[in-house]
């Protein structure tokens, strides 16, 4: 005979869910906890409460979460007790859409943060072990501190800063430079350089200038100077990376090599236990299987380059399951077989796998899937540009990610920036340079 405390024992060890039937308009579901430093991170405000409240408690596993839209009232701070609240708005049964009301509500009932959320309640009935302790963040930004103390052991790059005609473009090179990553050589229209160094607040009296007249000559000069090994990286200005990317891939005075170039970034996701690598979201933009084949075997070799000897692989789709309505399941399945005979190298592949399935094995075991990989990827190779740039900028903006990026199968490595990368990613961006110049033993310093 089984008594109420041992029942109640039972039910604080599992959750269950409540599938979309079995929901109702005003419902409700909270959570109180004391903050600490790391629930003040853009994750955690808010926005990690009440996710941890939809997975878990209303509706619970299984459900799949569209938007989460919340504005902050007042700054939360460490040590105060604060109650997330969620409590459903509307229901739309065709397409099991539900939307929550959602609040963020200090002790003494001031709101501090209030919006709401749109999810897909579950189809089915799931019961799992309740995870404890959760998964604890890391500070923002930790991954990335890494990737500069290994890199500053090195020689800084020889690295050619092409058309940097904003002051973004140079601070940023001057930055990695005071972090010892590289000595840039700026290229393009001298007098324009000067004018972006001065609204920087930046002198440029020790850097070595090539004048050129515009971005074009800006970029046939820096590549022109990696055919002749006179630099070890090329980093992008203030340019499109189309131009800068058009002279590098130029069949006769370019920087090919036998493989197809393709980008990486390198994600610092707070959530994450550990360093977490996307490609090819930023240069081939409908990959076919030979083109995925390289882009897998240039990450490979980049995350080699940075201390991970046999990465795990995820190649990523909708499904889990091969199917001939998905075409990215079928590149996945060949290209896991290709890795079996030899074709890519260096590391453990598995795909198709839903990006869930990818990167938390809960979710692999929920689904049954026993695999090396599921749930501890270090490389996600995402179908096409679209799906990866989308995935990219979400880690980023939804969950405080931070992205540095390099191109890999050129001659030398291509450091790729944008007007939006923050400062730590910039300079992260250059120790990936760095790093896997090392990794093909040493630069030309």
């Amino acid at each position: 005979m089984v008594d109420n405390n041992s029942r109640e024992a039972a039910a604080t060890q599992f959750i269950e869910n409540r599938i979309f039937d079995e929901l109702h308009i005003g419902e409700s579901a909270e959570l109180t906890r004391v903050l600490r430093s790391q629930d003040i991170e853009p994750l955690g405000l808010g926005g990690g409460f009440i996710a941890e409240l939809l997975s878990t408690e209303l509706p619970g596993p299984g459900t799949n979460q569209v938007e989460l839209s919340l504005h902050v009232l007042r700054p939360a701070n460490i040590g105060e007790t604060v109650t997330a609240r969620i409590r459903i708005r509307d229901m739309v049964p065709e397409t099991r859409c539900v939307t929550f009301q959602c609040k963020y509500v200090a002790e003494s009932g001031e709101i501090l943060l209030e919006g709401e959320a749109r999810v897909i309640a579950p189809e089915m009935k799931l019961r799992r072990p309740r995870a404890t302790p959760a998964v604890s963040p890391h500070a923002v930004g930790a991954r990335h501190r890494q990737l500069l103390d290994a890199a500053r052991r090195f020689q800084p790059l020889r690295t050619a800063i092409v058309h940097p005609c904003d002051s973004g473009s140079v601070a940023a090179a001057m930055a990695a430079r005071e972090a010892g990553l590289i000595v840039p050589v700026f290229i393009g229209p001298a007098a324009k350089i000067r004018q972006a160094a001065a609204d920087a607040g930046r002198g440029l009296e020790d850097v070595e200038i090539v004048d050129v007249p515009h971005s074009h000559a800006a970029a046939e000069r820096a590549v022109a100077l990696g055919r002749e090994a006179k630099i070890d990286a090329i980093m992008k200005g203030a340019l499109h990376t189309d131009e800068l990317m058009a002279a590098v891939v130029d069949k006769t005075a370019g920087l090919r090599t036998e493989r197809r170039m393709s980008h990486v970034f390198a994600m610092d996701v707070p959530y994450y236990p550990k360093p977490l690598f996307i490609t090819d979201a930023a240069v081939n933009i409908a990959p076919d299987l030979d083109t995925k084949r390289d882009i897998i075997q240039n990450a490979i070799e980049l995350v080699q380059a940075l201390g991970i000897r046999s990465p795990k692989v995820a190649i990523l789709s909708a499904v889990e399951t091969v199917s001939s309505k998905i075409p990215s399941t079928l590149d996945a399945a060949a290209l896991c077989k290709m890795a079996d005979r030899k074709q890519i190298v260096g590391a453990t592949l598995d795909g198709p796998l839903a990006f869930d399935n990818a990167i938390s094995s809960e979710a692999a075991r929920i689904k049954g899937i026993s695999s090396l990989v599921a749930g501890h990827a270090d490389i996600l190779v995402v179908p096409d540009l679209e799906a990866g740039n989308m995935l990219v900028k979400q880690l980023v903006y939804l969950a405080g990610a931070e992205a540095a990026g390099i191109v890999l199968g050129a001659r030398l490595p291509i450091i790729l920036t944008s007007r939006a990368d923050s400062d730590a990613a910039r300079l992260a961006s250059c120790a990936l340079a760095q790093l896997l110049v090392h990794g093909r033993g040493g630069n030309r310093s």
